[in-house]
């Protein structure tokens, strides 16, 4: 997801929080630089301060919802009058949580609007004897429960979804980490085998040389 949010600060608290929730979250402090970061990126949630420098907020809602590939929209704005929220809403945005908010009713709404987004896929993914619940955030192998970390979870959720298709580390990076990542570290080759020990034997991840990592469909 992106938060688009100019109180540094704040937006730092609120990237830092949605992370330890197992989310890749990128930071834009000004209109201008979200605009180019959503040209580049696909993001499933975009949570959006109505005044922000550079590019506001209302024409950055407009653009978002004019593609053709729209994120959510969570508006996060002091302005929380009923009228800024029919304002708000009427821009565009598929939600709208007024300054200050209660952190855990945050993450819940962007997980409810991530489930709503029309390209959202099946709930329950499943390869290799796994089973996993991305909005419920379990995860089984042969209906034994998995104790994973928040990236570990996110690393084979990744991998489900690709499933029969490998991963790149790039794109593992990509999707469970965020832009702050860097592709030279081990941070991915870690996880994986953290991951691996969890999951135990027969083995279920494969490593591709020259290409990634793929769950196996007979583990």
């Amino acid at each position: 997801m992106l938060v688009v949010e100019d109180v540094h600060r704040l937006a730092d608290d609120i990237a830092e929080g949605l992370r330890d929730h197992g989310m890749a979250v990128d930071i834009s402090y000004d209109g201008l630089d979200a605009a180019a970061k959503l040209d580049l990126n696909r993001y499933d949630v975009v949570l959006l301060d109505r005044d922000v420098p550079g590019l506001h907020g209302d024409t950055l809602c407009r653009t978002i919802t004019r593609s053709e590939d729209p994120a959510m929209i969570l508006m996060l704005t002091a302005a929380g009058s009923n009228t800024d929220r029919v304002t708000g809403l009427s821009l565009g945005a598929d939600d709208y949580l007024p300054k200050p908010f209660h952190f855990p009713e945050l993450v819940l709404r962007v997980r409810a609007l991530a489930r709503r987004r029309p390209t959202a896929r099946p709930h329950i993914l499943k390869a290799g004897g796994i089973e996993l619940n991305p909005l419920y955030h379990t995860a089984t192998r042969d209906r034994q429960p998995l104790d994973l970390t928040a990236k570990e979870f996110g690393v084979l959720e990744a991998l489900l979804r690709a499933t029969p298709a490998p991963l790149s580390a790039e794109r593992l990076l990509e999707q469970v980490w965020d832009e702050r990542a860097d592709p030279f570290t081990k941070t991915i080759a870690v996880t994986i085998s953290r991951l691996r020990r969890k999951l135990g034997e027969p083995p279920v991840i494969d490593t591709l040389p020259g290409v990634g990592y793929r769950i196996t469909q007979d583990g």
